[in-house]
């Protein structure tokens, strides 16, 4: 009885552990883009989030624009989450890097568990597998990005982790899964791995029917209103965003050169501490696919198809924030076989404390460089971004339409009528989203006033208009090769 009551005050304490080293993290973060430049967020998406939130808690619409409805918000429950900060005063900053912080201590407490529970030899008073998901930089960054990746990559790791834990709550795991896809779409890729698993591990068809009916009534509990939401918000089964990241990055991202593209995917991989556990996660997977576990084997399918759907149609730009949320099984693999391998006694002592050495040492550098790098980000995004949206909401008449690519601070900041070029919000132009002289017509069909794009993205429909405004230009010590500008259009 005492040891059992030791046993749950020690996890409690490892949960405040890592609960103060995520606090610690998010705010080397926040405090280094406040002295760099200022505290903001590191994409224009994250403000789309923000916008939709806000009009959710003021007005109870869902909608980017009031009265018009829409479905670009790729993550119906984050928005839910953020728009609780609008309703107690806290948004858009503190609630939204508080939520950050939650759901950064979840998702390390989850990978600390899952070592505990799969590796039996480690009995350290320190979560050092917790803290390795707290410090692991791109998880950081996506706690303060605003965005739902973070959500996302706990959700994942908590039904993976469970599956190589050899659970077998179907219907909580089925749940989980419909859960993930009111956070990202591809949330429906988890379905998979559970089915799998049913398949493989149970002894009799009796037992599988059974695993297999209690997946799918958790997942179609939350699959098929998620459906009927995005259905009676855009007409279509998936939000705008779903149909519209894809045609705009379909031309550049096809001619782009296969190694390249290579490169693209792995760079958010090896320039992060995980590259000195790569080792550990080779024999982790190495030795339980031997021993077909197979939760392991539908985790590192899952792994490389969600990557490959990826790599198919989208860049690997931004640290690769579309894989982010497969990270953390990735990390979770290394760790394991990173703790399993530390404690065998085949492995020289020394060659074990320079490997722990070099790992605390280089998650800890991959910290100070990444919230430089954070800082920079919001740099570009409010010298650009927020910059331009406050000049229109200062100089551009309030009825005036706008034909804007980035709507995020845009939309926030100011309330005109928007053409959104991206197509998250006008999913009518996603037909055409390339094609330069059909954007020309309809936006003289529609009546626009004034073009707010990167002259790049749009050479032909710049050319020889009018700039009013080019945002950046007063900005030091960085200075970047093109800025968002205002045109007039009519």
């Amino acid at each position: 009885m005492r040891r059992n009551s030791i046993a749950s005050k020690w996890r409690i304490e490892s949960r405040v552990v890592i609960a103060v080293a995520a606090l610690s993290a998010v705010l080397v973060y926040v405090i280094a883009s406040a002295l760099i430049f200022r505290v903001g967020f590191p994409l224009d998406d994250s403000w789309i989030h923000l916008t939709y939130a806000r009009n959710l808690a003021e007005h109870g619409e869902w909608a980017f624009r009031l009265g018009q409805r829409s479905a670009g918000s790729t993550a119906p429950l984050w928005t839910v989450l953020l728009s609780s900060g609008f309703l107690i005063n806290l948004a858009p900053y503190v609630w939204t890097y508080f939520l950050g912080w939650v759901v950064l201590t979840l998702l390390a407490v989850c990978g600390e568990n899952a070592a505990r529970k799969l590796v039996p030899s480690y009995t350290s008073r320190i979560p050092w597998a917790g803290l390795f998901f707290v410090f692991a930089w791109h998880l950081t960054w996506s706690a303060v990005s605003g965005m739902e990746t973070l959500l996302h990559g706990w959700i994942i790791l908590a039904v993976l982790s469970a599956l190589i834990s050899r659970s077998r709550r179907y219907l909580a795991l089925g749940l989980l899964a419909g859960l993930s896809i009111w956070v990202r779409p591809d949330g429906v890729t988890l379905l998979g791995p559970i089915l799998f698993v049913a398949l493989l591990s149970e002894k009799s068809w009796h037992l599988r029917g059974e695993a297999l009916w209690k997946t799918l009534l958790g997942f179609g509990s939350l699959f098929f209103p998620y459906l009927l939401f995005n259905l009676a918000l855009s007409g279509s089964p998936m939000p705008n965003t779903f149909y519209a990241k894809q045609a705009e990055y379909e031309t550049y991202w096809s001619a782009l050169p296969f190694a390249a593209r290579i490169k693209d995917y792995l760079w958010p991989i090896l320039a992060s501490p995980f590259i000195v556990l790569i080792p550990g996660a080779v024999v982790w997977l190495v030795k339980r696919i031997r021993d077909r576990d197979w939760g392991t084997v539908a985790s590192l399918i899952w792994f490389l198809g969600y990557l490959g759907i990826y790599f198919t149609r989208l860049p690997g730009y931004q640290h690769g924030r579309y894989i982010i949320p497969a990270l953390p099984i990735m990390y979770l693999w290394g760790v394991l076989g990173f703790l399993e391998l530390i404690s065998s006694p085949k492995l020289n002592k020394r060659i074990v404390i320079l490997w722990q050495m070099v790992t605390i040492v280089l998650t800890i550098a991959f910290v100070f460089i990444a919230a430089r790098q954070n800082a920079y980000d919001i740099y570009w995004i409010e010298s650009e971004m927020v910059t331009t949206a406050r000049w229109v909401q200062e100089n551009v008449p309030a009825d005036a339409r706008l034909a804007v690519h980035d709507i995020g601070a845009l939309g926030y900041y100011v309330d005109n009528p928007l053409i959104d070029m991206a197509g998250l919000i006008t999913p009518e132009v996603v037909d055409f989203i390339r094609d330069e002289e059909q954007l020309a017509a309809y936006l003289d069909a529609n009546s626009v006033d004034y073009l707010i794009v990167f002259p790049s993205l749009y050479p032909q429909l710049t050319a020889q208009r009018e700039s009013l405004f080019e945002a950046g230009l007063e900005f030091e010590p960085l200075q970047f090769d093109e800025h968002m500008q205002v045109f007039r259009w009519k």
